[in-house]
């Protein structure tokens, strides 16, 4: 755990190719600003209104398949930082709605870092979200850094 005076730069976890660069970049600023890193790894309901044990079973996979992410990810964030990252896996209905909860139940949270997708994809749903409905988290404003997806490991070292 860290401590509280410890800024934290929070980076969703998803399988898009663009949050290593998210990744990336929040961790050579947390290293460069004596900052911590905190992965959020978003288990959004399947649903499954009948059978409860295989309700149970899904979310215990999804639980498993989360952990797993963040664990991959914590070796590259420990090599880079000197520290181990702050695992947070949240069940919502959406990204945003666990983006919500996180920031608004901790102040240490002090930027949120979020890669674009490249390709023609458009920004991402989450970054087009943001774009629509602005960056208020509950009671608690966040600055967003805004990465783009397709940033060089030497063009994140000059930026960040």
């Amino acid at each position: 755990m860290t401590s509280p005076s410890k800024r934290k730069f929070l980076v969703v976890a998803d399988d898009t190719p663009e949050f290593q660069a998210a990744l990336r970049f929040a961790c050579r600023r947390a290293r460069s600003t004596g900052g911590h890193v905190a992965l959020l790894r978003v288990i959004e309901p399947e649903y499954f209104e009948h059978w409860s044990g295989v309700r149970e079973e899904i979310e215990r996979q999804a639980r498993e398949e989360a952990e797993a992410v963040l664990q991959k990810s914590a070796e590259f964030v420990q090599a880079e930082t000197g520290l181990p990252p702050e695992f947070l896996i949240k069940h919502a209905e959406n990204v945003r709605a666990a983006l919500r909860e996180v920031i608004g139940c901790d102040p240490a949270i002090k930027i949120l870092v979020l890669a674009a997708a490249v390709g023609g994809r458009g920004p991402g749903p989450l970054v087009a979200s943001l774009a629509k409905e602005g960056v208020k988290w509950g009671d608690r404003k966040v600055p967003v850094t805004l990465v783009p997806g397709d940033l060089t490991d030497e063009e994140i070292a000059d930026l960040a």
